[in-house]
């Protein structure tokens, strides 16, 4: 095995090269093992032909890397016995008792049929509770289509765009769940649910919750719903992947969705964070439950819970899901090993941590996916992060 010096410099050259190559404005890192720092750093501008640096402490707008930051809050619940995982969500989110079910997800004009049994905690966790994306149907399924109809469209995060909470249940508790409860892992509409059952159980909005809970015990004084004036300089534009003629759009300014407190707190894609935050809540599931100041954020018990694979494949490449994020179920090859977990976001974020190698990589960039596949920049790092001698430097070609 290589050493140290040579992975931060593959690492490095992943991002720098990427970043040379044009194929994204900026970027930020943050790779450890077994919580020592191999490399960490930043490349790249706010604004592309700018001397406006992203640097190691810039905010970065992380979509579906929420999903995990907040379903450690739902454990956190579980640990102190405000949530159970295995009973119905009836008393807390009336709007999905007694649910119904299409008869064909294919064919709303088929009718509904009544849930079989009451969605339950676990089932939001596992995204198993009947409403999401199905990757393996034609774009929109019906379900996305009434979704968007009732005015709860599912596409790139746009925060300050949904309704409030209680709004936001009521519209979807019109819309019947595509599959019975516990049947199908369904992506994300269950992480937004998440978030209302968080604050619901706690009895408060779901940032304070949040903060209490897992922010500020966990050492991530950056990451929130929305950036503060006092951090704003460190939050910039966000960008659209480049288009055939090679520009690039803003998709949200530096002073947009994000700069605000959002009506809806979205679990599933809303939050802002550093690469620093999200090294210290790796910390926090790699070390057991316990924050780099000794504090304990969850019980063991519960971190194993999160990071055990629950409901079978979810792809062709080995991806599975425990409660609340990614578990891989096979190596990678020159990769991930079985049993790494974390999530990626399609605004351009990544973190996980291999517990085979104690190896945790985080990457946040300023540009959006153009598809749910990772682009060339994320394969690249991933192989100078976890992979071994064969692994290559460059970044710019997967």
């Amino acid at each position: 095995m290589d050493d140290g010096r040579e992975r931060a410099e593959r690492i490095a050259a992943a991002v720098t090269g990427a970043v040379a190559a044009g194929q994204v404005p900026g970027a930020a890192w943050w790779v450890g093992v077994h919580g020592e720092v191999v490399s960490r750093g930043a490349a790249g501008g706010h604004v592309p032909g700018t001397d406006d640096a992203v640097r190691p402490d810039t905010v970065f707008r992380i979509a579906s890397t929420t999903k995990p930051v907040v379903a450690a809050a739902a454990m956190a619940l579980v640990d102190e016995g405000a949530l159970a995982l295995d009973e119905p969500v009836d008393a807390l989110l009336p709007e999905l008792a007694d649910p119904r079910v299409l008869a064909d997800p294919a064919d709303p004009e088929a009718g509904t049929v009544p849930a079989e049994r009451p969605i339950t905690v676990r089932d939001v966790l596992t995204f198993r509770l009947g409403t999401g994306l199905d990757f393996t149907a034609p774009w929109p399924s019906p379900t996305l289509a009434a979704l968007a109809a009732a005015g709860l469209p599912v596409g790139p995060p746009a925060p300050q765009a949904a309704p409030g909470p209680d709004e936001w249940m009521r519209r979807l508790g019109t819309v019947p769940l595509a599959a019975q409860p516990g049947s199908r892992w369904l992506y994300h509409v269950g992480a937004s649910v998440l978030g209302v059952l968080v604050s619901r159980a706690a009895g408060r909005p779901l940032p304070a919750v949040l903060a209490e809970r897992v922010l500020r015990p966990a050492g991530m004084g950056s990451t929130g719903f929305g950036v503060p004036a006092s951090a704003r300089d460190r939050l910039g534009p966000h960008w659209t992947p480049p288009g055939p003629d090679g520009a690039r759009e803003v998709y949200d300014p530096a002073d947009g969705q994000w700069a605000s407190a959002p009506a809806f707190p979205d679990a599933g894609d809303g939050l802002v964070s550093t690469v620093d935050d999200l090294a210290a809540f790796a910390r926090v599931l790699r070390s057991g439950g316990c924050a780099a100041d000794g504090t304990r954020v969850l019980g063991e018990a519960a971190v194993r819970a999160m990071t055990t694979e629950q409901v079978g494949p979810v792809d062709d490449e080995g991806g599975g899901w425990g409660l609340g994020l990614g578990v891989r179920r096979t190596d990678e090859p020159g990769g991930r090993h079985a049993g790494s977990y974390g999530w990626d976001g399609g605004l351009g974020s990544t973190w996980w941590t291999d517990p085979v190698t104690g190896t945790t990589a985080v990457l946040l960039t300023n540009q959006m996916w153009a598809s749910p596949e990772p682009p060339p920049l994320f394969a690249a790092f991933r192989r100078a992060a976890f992979g071994q001698e064969e692994a290559t430097a460059g970044g710019t070609s997967s």
